[in-house]
């Protein structure tokens, strides 16, 4: 299983002081020496981490595919089409948002996503769509003609720190997840049972799969476990990680981990 990380983090730092430190290039031959297979970055509308300039160095310069997360305005394709990354996933976007909180509604009036699919396979950039763990999503990416899907596992991940991790005791709560104990496991197993099934499906029609969202080092064994899931993607927790381990040593640790899960499946 392959796993792209996500350098957005060293982007949000940067930001953070509105100076040229921690610069994210710098990041590249570190995880690439560390084993990761992919960088993956998200060009935001408000360009609250990632810039037009960062993307274009890391898609110009990186010795590993660039998969590059954007929504669909009509600038951010041009640039996607100019600078043409191994792929796109197009995922749903908020301006108020801390996150990515969902996936892609590719289930309503989907004419101009369909045109967007359509542009960026005319420049040669695989498509990947960010949806939520649903039947109906992973039949309309493929009625799109999506290369990839990507599942958005937050709630699995929410569920997991909700039961496992001390979030409930925090000002962080999910006040719709506290639940008791033997609900959540539920939850969890539940959840966890519809992304295998759905990684089933999706590759029986010809989709290729990937998952990310809230996946850290408690969490990611089940995931990786699951056999039809080709990729995950993972950022926050890994440079989170970083801080205390250095860069190479947080990434080389969740490859080890997901190497785990997936020898666990065999």
């Amino acid at each position: 299983m392959k796993l792209g990380v996500n350098i957005d983090h060293i982007a949000v730092l940067r930001e953070a002081r509105r100076i040229n430190d921690p610069d994210p290039l710098q990041a590249i031959g570190i995880c690439a020496r560390a084993g990761a297979d992919q960088i993956t970055i998200h060009l935001r509308e408000d360009r609250r981490h990632i810039h037009d300039e960062d993307a274009a160095a890391i898609i110009r310069h990186s010795p590993l595919p660039v998969n590059l997360e954007c929504a669909q305005a009509p600038d951010i394709i041009d640039f996607v089409c100019r600078h043409r990354p191994l792929r796109a996933t197009l995922v749903p976007e908020k301006r108020e948002e801390v996150t990515t909180e969902g996936g892609l509604d590719v289930t309503g009036d989907t004419t101009g996503l369909k045109g967007v699919i359509e542009h960026l396979h005319e420049a040669e950039v695989e498509v990947s769509l960010f949806i939520d763990p649903h039947p109906d999503a992973v039949l309309a990416a493929k009625e799109l003609e999506a290369d990839w899907i990507e599942f958005h596992t937050g709630r699995y991940a929410n569920l997991w720190a909700m039961l496992y991790g001390n979030l409930s005791r925090t000002h962080h709560t999910i006040p719709e997840l506290q639940l008791p104990r033997h609900e959540l496991k539920r939850h969890l197993d539940e959840e966890l049972n519809v992304l295998k099934d759905l990684a089933q499906h999706a590759q029986g029609i010809h989709l290729r799969v990937a998952a990310g969202h809230g996946l850290n080092y408690q969490n990611v064994a089940p995931i990786a476990a699951i056999k039809e899931i080709e990729e995950l993607n993972i950022g926050q927790s890994i440079i989170a990680r970083s801080v205390f381990t250095g860069l190479e040593n947080a990434v080389r640790e969740m490859k080890e981990l997901i190497s785990n899960g997936v020898m666990s499946n065999e």
